[in-house]
């Protein structure tokens, strides 16, 4: 059976202190206690199973506690589907025990009362109660499907394929590949696997300790990665402590010490805070509720590891609940008007909601003693999701008309459930998944995918948003954005300035992404040392697998390097009068400087080196800027009459075949000789080319870079800016 457990021998995570708060957001403590309910007793739980079935016109009274969760949640929900789920479930089991001797069906109960708990609606409840039945007991799908309708079946089946994932086996990857498929495409089939999880790390202490140990890594590997993700934080904080009490039993026990010690205080700054924000909001006439919320035993243990010794202030945060959003960005404009905020603790996830649905101000404020009290503003609808996640959003296949147990579900065009409330992280998981070439790749690269708990969002130049984990690359948001379409990527702007592909992206960056054009467009090999997300890195693979690497032989003959290109033959440079620099030095020869090869129109000043000679350099020039800072004297320059000019040009470019020829054609077509060209070695994708030309007139420079610059994979041109004395 897949719940075999009973009650720990090792006590559980301690209440750090008397609540004084409604229920917890992301770091808080369970559900069943932030509703002020004791925790059911299971003994009692099994003893009211084990009567039966009850009158079909009243609920058994195993159930009661669920009911009334439930119905705190949805006052009109229909409790029918729950008393004949319990029912079947209940006779399904019975005689199955549970490993601490109660009967089984106390299971199905509890996870059904700690979703109950999170406002999971009837559905997934119906589904929570059964959701053991087909893999354990004589109960068929066809029987689920007859009785209960096809959304039950769905969840039931999902949760049974979940069930036979073996996280120990072998063959554990291509099985949690193929679950992943099954049920991804309705997030509360996760939903009820984690509240299953939840139940059965509270009573895992009969357990031998090396399978305790096995099962709370795969937990913290898996199952906790995804709690954050779905955004059932009341889960997610639960799961974190029972696993940090199993793996960590020392360090558990230190910071137990420390919220015990901090209990003792006789002062409570936090209380005290609290007290100081109720009275600047009722002065400023905003109605609002104030709410002290302890940390959670893994919180704790992190803040002290950051912070240090740790202050009454630093064993919880506040929590201001309004109605309304604008009212809480009021909140937040009263909390730093009248008290002193923490500027650098500010975030705003209401414009900007976290991957997880999560929306919340989180600002920060300090008292005299120096203090800092950290507090959470949102609306009440954000702390449910706060809370919930996913499960507060309800059945994301009903119409507002119908909330049924057998409500059908939108279909895509592809036959697929289309569940609007599938965060895109999922969608992307699934999406990739598809590519992974073996299960040891999708298994590797899924506990990476997991790890990466944080989050960015990034703009597109149209408007758009990409959400990509914390230190994403421009490769990475160039396969969010366009999939396998991103080999033809050139480059990326980010904020409006050329960037490489290997820029790491910060959240709020705004990224335009360049795409070649040629259809014979590849992809770099060096792309996979850059990429950072799945996506990304599966494509770039799949490409590289399809495209084997040349040996060094033919890629000598065939390669479209850059660098490798056969060297350009510049024609003889037209005679003609230079361009001509007049000084205010009669005799003086006059040299126009190489480092900044100034040519007409531009502005230039002259200073007098050995030899009498002056040299001409653009004002800009940093050459001219060390000559005047030494304290040399300048030499008034002017330009005279002039035919041509002679300009050293900077070609930057993204790398791509024939890009040279493609140059060299643009400078011709402008009537302009090349003296001589270089082209450096690509680096990063990037290639580097100096041109010497010789113009047949100056004022036809601004033309000549244009015409450049609008050569594809080309994004800047400019004037040589050599060394001082450089050729």
């Amino acid at each position: 059976m897949s719940a075999e457990a009973t009650n720990p021998a090792t006590p559980g995570p301690v209440t750090p202190a008397p609540e004084r708060s409604a229920p917890l957001e992301p770091d808080a403590a369970p559900a069943h206690r932030r509703k002020g309910r004791p925790r059911i007793d299971l003994r009692r739980l099994g003893r009211a199973a084990l009567l039966g079935p009850t009158a079909r016109d009243r609920l058994p009274d195993a159930i009661g506690h669920v009911a009334e969760a439930h119905r705190a949640h949805h006052p009109d929900a229909p409790l029918d589907p729950l008393r004949r789920a319990y029912v079947l479930a209940e006779s399904s089991h019975r005689g199955q025990m549970r490993k601490s001797g109660e009967p089984y069906i106390t299971h199905p109960l509890a996870v059904t009362l700690i979703l109950a708990e999170l406002g999971a609606e009837t559905t997934t409840l119906t589904a929570s109660l059964l959701h053991d039945t087909v893999e354990d007991t004589e109960v068929t799908l066809d029987q689920v499907r007859r009785e209960f309708g096809d959304e039950v079946c769905y969840l039931v089946d999902g949760v049974t394929k979940l069930e036979k994932v073996d996280y120990g086996a072998a063959a554990e990857p291509e099985t949690f590949r193929k679950m992943l498929v099954a049920t991804g495409n309705d997030v509360r089939v996760m939903s009820i696997k984690l509240a299953d999880r939840l139940h059965n790390m509270r009573t895992l202490g009969v357990m031998r300790p090396e399978k305790q140990a096995r099962i709370a890594v795969v937990t913290r590997d898996v199952l906790i990665p995804l709690a954050e993700r779905l955004g059932v934080q009341a889960l997610k904080t639960e799961l974190e402590d029972l696993v940090f009490a199993i793996l960590h039993p020392e360090e558990y026990e230190h910071t137990r010490e420390l919220i015990a010690a901090n209990a003792s205080r006789p002062d409570d700054a936090l209380a005290e805070i609290a007290d100081e924000v109720r009275g600047v909001l009722r002065d400023a006439g905003i109605t609002a509720e104030v709410l002290i919320r302890p940390r959670h035993f893994v919180s704790v243990h992190r803040v002290s590891r950051k912070r240090g010794p740790m202050r009454g202030a630093d064993f919880g945060r506040l929590l201001v609940l309004v109605h309304e959003d604008a009212d809480c960005y009021g909140v937040l404009g009263e909390l730093h008007t009248c008290l002193t905020p923490v500027v650098s603790e500010f975030k705003d996830f209401i414009a900007v909601p976290k991957f997880n649905l999560y929306q919340s101000l989180h600002t920060a404020v300090t008292r005299g003693d120096g203090q800092v009290a950290e507090v959470l503003i949102r609306t009440h609808q954000m702390h449910k999701v706060a809370e919930a996640g996913v499960i507060a959003l309800g059945n994301p296949y009903a119409t507002p008309s119908e909330d049924q147990p057998d409500a059908g579900g939108d279909r895509s065009p592809d036959g697929e459930r289309a569940d609007p409330t599938r965060p895109g992280w999922l969608s992307r998981l699934l999406h990739w998944q598809q590519g992974a070439p073996d299960p040891d790749t999708f298994w590797s690269t899924l506990r990476e995918d997991l790890a990466q708990d944080r989050e960015i969002t990034v703009f597109r130049a149209d408007g758009g948003s990409l959400g990509l984990p914390e230190g994403a690359s421009c490769v990475d948001a160039a396969y969010a954005q366009y999939g396998e379409d991103a080999h033809a990527c050139i480059g990326a702007r980010v904020n409006g300035r050329l960037a490489t592909l290997s820029t790491v992206l910060r959240d709020g960056d705004t990224v335009q992404l360049l795409m070649g054009q040629d259809p014979a467009s590849e992809p770099s090999r060096e792309w996979l040392e850059h990429a950072h997300t799945a996506a990304a890195r599966i494509a770039i693979q799949r490409w590289m697998a399809s495209h084997p690497a040349p040996d060094a032989e033919e890629s000598a003959a065939t390669g479209p390097r850059p660098a490798a290109e056969t060297p350009v033959a510049p024609p003889a440079a037209p005679a003609g009068r230079p361009a001509s620099a007049l000084v205010d030095r009669p005799g003086a020869s006059v040299r126009l400087a190489g480092c900044c090869t100034p040519v007409p129109p531009d502005e230039v000043t002259g200073f007098a080196v050995r030899g009498g000679v002056v040299t001409v350099h653009r004002v800009e020039c940093p050459g001219a800027a060390r000559m005047k800072g030494d304290g040399r004297p300048e030499v008034g320059v002017r330009w005279g009459a002039t035919t041509q000019c002679r300009v050293t040009l900077v070609a930057e470019s993204f790398g791509r075949p024939h890009l040279l020829a493609d140059l060299t054609e643009a400078i011709a077509g402008e009537g302009v000789a090349i003296v001589s060209a270089t082209v450096e070695p690509p680096s990063q994708q990037r290639v580097r080319h100096t041109y010497t030309l010789q113009l047949p007139d100056a004022a036809s420079l601004p033309v000549l870079m244009r015409a450049m610059r609008d050569v594809p994979g080309v994004f800047d041109v400019s004037r040589a800016q050599h060394p001082a004395g450089a050729r």
